[in-house]
């Protein structure tokens, strides 16, 4: 990987252009929702009982998914254009926010790349939704902290949702059982 200075944007191989922060590849163990991809391995290769790593690129352009995603930006809800309309323009206290962003296989509803901080508008389809404890997972062995907020906590107490964001922005969060929708990639439970 190139030395290149913070806040310089590069291109990956490609040549699209990446943000500042962003450049190289994660290491993830593999799992039934690693995409299968060069330099991928099948999980029964190798030495029993080895851990397997797969070298991806969780930025890499995928069609689907950005069409998904500007679907999804057309049609949000009514909490997520509030908040939305607080989040940006580097509104909140100058971090810089995009919306309906495709990360790995999945479309995150508010991403702050510079803190690797996701926050997740949910509605009550997403209560005790193991498929959202998978993808919370995922973006945590990725190194991404994610932060879910109710449909209704927005609309009631947007303000609190706020100052709940900003104490995860600037690390004054952790996970504990008070606040069982914050979950930092560090935690081991």
């Amino acid at each position: 990987m190139s030395n290149v200075s913070p806040g310089v944007p590069s291109s990956d191989p490609s040549g699209h252009l990446l943000p500042a922060g962003e450049k190289g590849t994660a290491d993830v163990a593999a799992s039934p929702f690693s995409p299968r991809g060069e330099g991928a391995r099948r999980a029964d290769e190798g030495a029993p009982g080895e851990t397997k790593i797969i070298r991806q690129d969780i930025r890499k352009h995928r069609p689907v998914e950005t069409g998904q995603a500007r679907q999804l930006r057309r049609n949000e809800t009514e909490e997520e254009y509030y908040f939305w309309s607080d989040l940006r323009a580097r509104r909140l206290n100058g971090y810089k926010f995009a919306r309906q962003v495709p990360l790995g296989p999945f479309i995150v509803d508010f991403l702050c790349r510079e803190e690797r901080l996701i926050v997740e508008v949910d509605g009550f389809q997403h209560a005790e939704s193991a498929t959202d404890q998978r993808r919370t997972e995922w973006l945590n062995a990725n190194g991404y902290s994610v932060l879910r907020s109710w449909n209704q906590e927005i609309s009631r107490e947007r303000r609190s949702v706020l100052e709940t964001v900003l104490a995860a922005l600037r690390g004054r969060l952790e996970f504990s059982s008070e606040l069982p929708s914050f979950y930092a990639p560090a935690e081991q439970r």
